[in-house]
């Protein structure tokens, strides 16, 4: 293609991880709110989701004006359409990371709620895999991809792990149902925050492989070198 379609798509690509930092920016407080109980840090993550949505709706306009301008073909294509996802994703990872910092704001009302030691680490993980899924992109490395995609299977291990704690807590005391609950959904969208990570992974080995990677109920399982043997080059 072109110098001017790629200095477009250099520039898109960049607006998408400017707007990543400010996503991963907000999941973090919205986490360290919940976990160390700072209520001022929820509002800080509500400010910064219009501007999230703003640049949303510019790179969707800015991606949709080059696609037709320059109308680019084969692995160009594939690039400037999965920035297209990667933009909506965010936004939507961007959403939950408000949703938390919401149930955080109810759980507030109850100080001797205990938040698992564990979620700090599923936090963490779920942070991670969003900027390591971006860099996979940036620099077309499926092997990074795949890796992102094992670690998905931590983080649900976790959910599930918080699911039964709360569902044991709820049994023993009534009173606890409430905030079990919030603590339920918390928990839920940081699992979600990883699965949309392990989207934006998926669509890497695709466009690096031309393997379809999602539903694949197997993906735990295949060690990464045997997992490579066969893909195009």
């Amino acid at each position: 293609m072109s110098k001017h379609w790629q200095r477009d798509l250099a520039a898109l690509q960049r607006a998408v991880l400017s707007m990543s930092s400010q996503v991963e920016e907000m999941i973090d407080k919205a986490c360290r709110a919940l976990r160390d109980r700072q209520i001022e840090l929820i509002d800080e993550v509500i400010a910064l989701e219009e501007g999230v949505n703003e640049q949303e709706v510019q790179i969707e306009e800015e991606c949709l004006k080059i696609l037709a301008l320059h109308q680019p073909v084969a692995i160009d294509l594939r690039r400037a359409a999965m920035l297209l996802k990667i933009n909506n994703d965010l936004e939507r990872m961007a959403d939950l990371a408000v949703n938390i910092a919401e149930r955080t704001r109810g759980l507030s009302r109850f100080p001797t709620f205990h938040v698992p030691e564990r979620f700090d680490a599923m936090a963490r993980l779920a942070i991670g895999m969003v900027d390591s899924s971006l860099d996979a992109f940036v620099h077309l490395d499926s092997e990074a991809a795949r890796e992102i995609c094992h670690q998905d299977n931590l983080v649900d291990d976790i959910n599930r792990q918080n699911i039964d704690e709360m569902y044991r807590r709820m049994r023993e005391d009534s009173e606890s149902i409430e905030p079990a609950l919030q603590f339920f959904s918390c928990s839920r969208h940081v699992e979600r925050i990883a699965d949309l990570a392990t989207n934006i992974a998926e669509d890497v080995i695709f466009l690096v492989e031309g393997e379809i990677a999602r539903h694949r109920t197997d993906e735990s399982e295949i060690p990464l070198g045997e997992a490579n043997k066969g893909a195009p080059k």
